[in-house]
């Protein structure tokens, strides 16, 4: 059996909210809430680097919190890629969100079955355990750093 340790699951969170904390920081609170444009226009289906970072706490309150720790979570997905605000605000709910997933991961057994069936557009997702929903916590927010990454080149152009 694969074992990961709390402190490296969280190395690897800390890094990615570490850097995408940065790139708000680095852009201040206009650009930050600006979306790629192209000529002008903003490029379809793109999000604000805020956006980005607001989804990726509705990702691990979700997944953390239902998921593994069995919590009531009410999440507005839609409304994540259209939030804007302060960086400053963004910063503390993400100190906020790392220590509500630190909570939810501490009562999680990696091995044991979800606590609650996934949405049924993710029913045929290959998460049967909460180490497995663990994974998808990194993966997503690995995934959107880049996004943020290549946002921010755009951006600043």
């Amino acid at each position: 059996m694969l074992v990961l340790a709390t402190s490296d699951f969280f190395w690897f969170v800390d890094q990615a909210l570490d850097a995408m904390c940065a790139i708000v920081n680095q852009l201040g609170d206009e650009s930050a809430n600006r979306r790629p444009q192209v000529d002008g226009t903003p490029v379809a289906g793109a999000n604000s680097p805020y956006a980005i970072l607001t989804h990726c706490l509705g990702v691990m309150e979700y997944w953390g919190g239902v998921m593994v720790a069995g919590r009531a979570v009410e999440r507005d997905r839609a409304s994540e890629f259209v939030a804007v605000g302060t960086s400053a605000e963004l910063l503390d709910r993400v100190t906020s969100a790392r220590q509500r997933l630190e909570a939810d991961v501490r009562v999680a057994e990696a091995d044991t079955g979800l606590r609650h069936a996934p949405d049924p557009e993710d029913a045929d997702l290959p998460y049967a355990t909460k180490g497995g929903v663990l994974v998808h916590i990194l993966e997503e927010l690995y995934q959107h750093l880049g996004q943020m990454e290549l946002t921010r080149d755009v951006l600043l152009g």
